[in-house]
């Protein structure tokens, strides 16, 4: 049975061991198989990037951000100074492109990020999970579209196929609806409350007193809940 606490990455024990040492949970993981199989008959090779990732991982990722271990970055994707930053400002960078602790959508395992390993390997170049390399002449630009076309009929949606003020696009995250949308419903602004408060998370008072707004920014506020024919 899906719980809270599945739906916050403090439990795991939902999951399954997929590929590449990643773990998803295991109904998203048969229609991932069944989605990367059908895709290499249209020479797509779809491989996964990241999976899963719990409370104490996305916390590590948010605490170094904060404090000008890891860059951040505009909307737009350019390069910003931390030091010079509110806290508005840096809240917001790192919520553009990281979730908050508890509200990442990968602690669920119903979502993962995806590339054509093919693709990436005959380009020589990093995978980066970049927009840049899955549009126009990207090399994860065929993928993009096949998943675009194709990806609904396995039960995958983009949730962050368009920017929308709140997370960045990301083309390469797709998220299992059949059960994304059940631990969704489980997933609340007091469920999560609960959890910061009691974490020592870097800028914990400030993310608390905002919380509200940010939920509504930044975890419900989605571009689209669709794949095919959404433009």
């Amino acid at each position: 049975m899906i719980t809270l606490a599945h739906s916050l990455g403090i439990d795991a024990s939902h999951l399954c061991e997929a590929q590449d040492g990643h773990r998803l949970e295991k109904q998203t993981y048969d229609a991932f198989v069944r989605m990367q199989k059908a895709a290499q008959k249209d020479d797509i090779d779809i491989s996964i990037a990241s999976g899963f990732r719990d409370f104490t991982r996305q916390k590590l990722i948010w605490d170094q951000k904060w404090q000008g271990q890891r860059p951040l970055y505009s909307a737009q994707g350019q390069l910003l100074d931390g030091a010079t930053l509110g806290v508005e400002q840096k809240i917001a960078a790192i919520l553009t492109w990281s979730a908050l602790p508890g509200a990442s959508r990968h602690h669920w395992g119903t979502d993962l990020d995806v590339y054509d390993r093919i693709a990436i390997n005959k380009s020589g170049q990093k995978l980066q999970l970049v927009p840049d390399e899955y549009c126009q002449n990207g090399p994860c630009s065929p993928l993009s579209q096949w998943l675009i076309e194709h990806g609904d009929t396995f039960g995958f949606y983009l949730p962050y196929r368009v920017y929308n003020g709140g997370v960045s696009a990301e083309p390469w995250h797709i998220s299992y609806r059949p059960v994304a949308e059940k631990i969704q419903q489980l997933h609340t602004l007091s469920g999560l409350h609960d959890l910061i408060a009691t974490e020592h998370l870097c800028g914990q008072d400030q993310i608390l007193s905002r919380l509200p707004m940010l939920y509504q920014r930044y975890i419900l506020n989605r571009g689209t809940n669709a794949m095919k024919g959404q433009k």
